[in-house]
């Protein structure tokens, strides 16, 4: 089983002077589904920032999908990213484009064919629960539509690696477990690693994963 994210000594910084993540050494594999929780303000979503390359490290190595994330290439940066699914709290949707046009934005931008982009989005978006709702847009679905519809995104492009920034932090419990359920089939049926910044784990989860948290000084520890 490869490595898929390996940090080693991994230190995260927004100021010269203020180290968020300190000395962080861990590896996440193909096929893992990880948790990492933590006090508000300890750094969960800026790590999680620079697994796409959001945020540079200060110290320390990051090895993601292979690529080297210090120094990285813009070009390099950019393959990378097509091969991720990320999904965020807040949805990230664009509120002019319909529900289809969001959903096939990865495949859009790689120059998929719209015949290809039409067929995918048909398939994800019964996936996600949300048939028929094609033509709509995003105003018009509740929270938990509108996050499906960004899971589905997520998805379009069967991303070797998820990452998920508190993707039910606004959610009611149906939502979200429908939230979870997509997650944990990801990982399960399509072996893609997922890695999930949350405040809280769910009570019911129904594959092995693994805990991450991380501490006030910014120390990142595994749970066991």
């Amino acid at each position: 089983m490869s490595n898929v994210i390996t940090a080693k000594n991994l230190t995260l910084s927004y100021e010269e002077d203020e180290e968020v993540i300190r000395d962080a050494t861990f590896t996440i594999k193909k096929g893992d589904f990880v948790f990492i929780t933590g006090p508000s303000g300890s750094g969960k979503s800026t790590l999680l920032k620079s697994f796409y390359g959001n945020l540079q490290p200060k110290e320390g190595s990051l090895v993601i999908g292979g690529l080297d994330m210090i120094d990285i290439k813009k070009s390099k940066l950019q393959e990378l990213r097509t091969h991720l699914g990320i999904v965020f709290q807040d949805y990230k949707l664009i509120n002019e484009w319909t529900v289809e046009k969001n959903v096939v934005l990865p495949l859009w931008i790689s120059g998929y064919s719209s015949e290809v982009q039409s067929t995918q989005a048909r398939r994800l978006l019964h996936h996600v629960k949300l048939s028929g709702k094609e033509d709509k847009y995003p105003m018009e679905l509740s929270g938990g539509e509108q996050q499906r519809v960004g899971v589905a995104r997520a998805l379009a492009k069967n991303p070797f690696l998820i990452l998920a920034d508190e993707p039910t932090g606004n959610l009611d419990e149906y939502s979200s477990n429908v939230i979870w359920d997509l997650m944990e089939n990801a990982c399960q049926q399509l072996d893609t690693t997922v890695v999930v910044v949350t405040h809280r784990i769910p009570m019911v989860f129904n594959i092995q994963y693994r805990h991450f948290t991380i501490d006030e000084r910014g120390s990142v520890y595994e749970v066991h």
